[in-house]
């Protein structure tokens, strides 16, 4: 007597428990162990070279990583809310890590404690995370030394005892990490010329266009001043401008390197610039952020600082060479990426030194 035939549902159940299985193997290997990465690098804007220079570096240390899916995003222009909001969709995406730079903190507070209750890494770039919000790796440079290698370097070009007025800008006041800077800057001004004069910091905008108005404004005010000194990316490009149409010519310096600010170097319109070294951080925050994914080794804690660098005419060509393109940058720090990897205590501190 010929047995009665199975129900299909209960033939196929023993082959949708191995599909079940094989999908739930894929998925656990989709991070470490071999498989994908998905990481996120959430930065202030696309419109100003520092962020251009930490996404780069970003984007090299995903490549150099191997099996890495990297999301960039930034507003088009400094938008705390709308990065809020490239935050929050991150940690829903990108559930291996987000590398977070920002200029407006006290905004992501609620954002990055999201984060930690979905058991997301993050590491903070460029600027420290809010107290209280579970980020415990911060990779920035030390801005109050910035400064001070910044102000060191134009003072070579003003004689001791001089008198007059130094100016100051700041791109956006209220910020820590350019209050920084200045604070650097003003400290060898006192200690090594405490016969000028040091005025402001005055706010001389961050868009390049704001940044432009308010040099003019600034500049037009102080026309017999010594020195004019930037905190921000903008700085060297408008101060060198102002000059070229004006024609009289200023002691300028400021930060970062783009790239008509390296030409204003080169043309003898700005003395120095004092690189933060963006690139950089952004290579490191995602190559440790891609590690700790692929083999669950435990992210550094601290501040890690990569350094810095001073611009100027000695070695202006080598640098404009650097800058040339993505395999330039990456070509030109493979060695000190490479360095720093090696031994990471040598260059971090606790979060509380972070200046």
């Amino acid at each position: 007597m010929n047995q009665p035939k199975r129900p299909l549902l209960r033939r196929l159940l023993p082959w949708a428990i191995v599909l079940a299985i094989m999908l739930l193997v894929m998925g656990c290997g989709a991070s470490g162990g071999g498989g994908r990465i998905h990481l996120a690098f959430i930065y202030s804007t696309t419109s100003q070279n520092p962020f251009q220079e930490m996404a780069f570096g970003a984007k090299a240390a995903a490549a150099d990583s191997g099996n890495v899916d990297l999301t960039e995003n930034a507003p088009p222009s400094i938008n705390g809310p709308q990065e809020v909001s490239q935050l929050q969709a991150a940690i829903r995406t990108s559930r291996d890590g987000i590398a977070m730079e920002t200029l407006t903190p006290d905004l992501f507070t609620r954002p990055l404690q999201q984060a930690a209750d979905a058991k997301v890494p993050v590491v903070a770039v460029d600027t420290a995370a809010p107290a209280d919000t579970g980020v415990g790796l911060f990779v920035g440079n030390s801005n109050t030394d910035l400064g001070r290698s910044l102000a060191t370097e134009i003072i070579k070009q003003i004689p001791a005892g001089t008198t007059g007025e130094v100016v100051l800008g700041d791109d956006i006041p209220g910020l820590d990490l350019l209050q920084q800077r200045l604070d650097g800057m003003k400290a060898v001004l006192h200690e090594q010329r405490p016969t000028l004069t040091v005025l402001g910091p005055y706010d001389s905008g961050s868009e390049p266009v704001d940044n432009f108005t308010k040099w003019n404004n600034i500049v037009k005010a102080h026309p017999d001043a010594i020195a004019f000194l930037g905190a921000g990316a903008s700085d060297a490009v408008s101060l060198a401008l102002i000059q070229k149409n004006s024609g009289h010519r200023y002691l300028v310096g400021s930060c970062d390197p783009d790239a008509q600010a390296l030409v204003a170097v080169k043309d003898g319109y700005v003395a120095a610039l004092a690189s933060p070294e963006h690139w950089l951080k952004g290579y490191i925050a995602i190559r440790l952020l891609a590690e700790h994914a692929r083999t669950g080794k435990a992210l550094p804690q601290g501040w890690w600082n990569p350094g810095g660098l001073i611009i100027n005419s000695a070695n202006i060509d080598q640098i404009t060479a650097r800058q040339q393109s993505e395999a330039s940058r990456k070509q030109w720090f493979d060695q000190v990426v490479a360095q720093q990897l090696a031994d990471p205590g040598k260059y971090l501190q606790p979060l509380s030194a972070a200046n």
